[in-house]
């Protein structure tokens, strides 16, 4: 790993060209943003970030992930792609779902995840930017289903960072499991709007 970037380890899915990366990279870092921590070797994993409190979390976010060259899955409606976007969302990564689907949305993600030899699925837990009265439970389901880990990402604009917290394997235990996972975000995140901060977190944000 470079200082303030890393470099995006073998297993885990890439896109875009040399030329990219370092476009992209450049444009993350002349803003004052850098990376800390040691990015995982996995070909498949759940990848969440919080806090998002922002729409502006989605720029910096963007710009990391197409400087490292990460191809990160997310998942959309089906019906979004009978319309004119529908390159737009092929282009980014986003994969159509049916929602009423008889086997349901967690499982249809998890069959797809087992379709493929590498994947990493993107999620914020939050599922909004405005302030949430709770962590939706998606992200958990569908590692835990996948039998894949969750990678934790979290944003810290006071110091300008994007935080990689290490590896969590689910048990299947959902609430112990998840004091587990946010007992590795306590002080090492700060929100772009602290009025927004979901509550769950506004308990593991450390005020300095």
């Amino acid at each position: 790993m470079s200082e303030n970037f890393p470099v995006l380890p073998d297993q885990v899915p890439s896109r875009g060209t040399a030329f990219s990366h370092e476009l992209f990279k450049n444009i993350f870092l002349v803003q004052g943003w850098k990376f800390d921590g040691e990015f995982p070797n996995l070909p498949k994993a759940v990848a969440i970030i919080s806090p998002h409190t922002s729409n502006i979390d989605g720029w910096f976010g963007f710009t990391a992930l197409l400087g490292l060259g990460l191809k990160i899955t997310i998942f959309g409606k089906h019906t979004l792609f009978e319309t004119p976007l529908k390159s737009v969302l092929e282009w980014v990564g986003v994969i159509p779902v049916n929602r009423d689907a008889p086997q349901g949305l967690t499982q249809q993600i998890i069959e797809f995840i087992h379709s493929q030899d590498k994947i990493w699925i993107g999620m914020a837990p939050e599922g909004t930017r405005k302030q949430a009265e709770t962590i939706k439970s998606g992200f958990y389901h569908i590692a835990h289903g996948a039998q894949i880990p969750i990678v934790m990402f979290c944003f810290d604009y006071k110091h300008k960072l994007i935080r990689c917290l290490g590896v969590f394997q689910t048990t299947g235990n959902y609430k112990q499991d998840l004091e587990s996972i946010y007992s590795n975000y306590i002080g090492k995140f700060s929100p772009k709007n602290p009025g927004w901060l979901a509550k769950p977190l506004q308990k593991l944000w450390k005020k300095d």
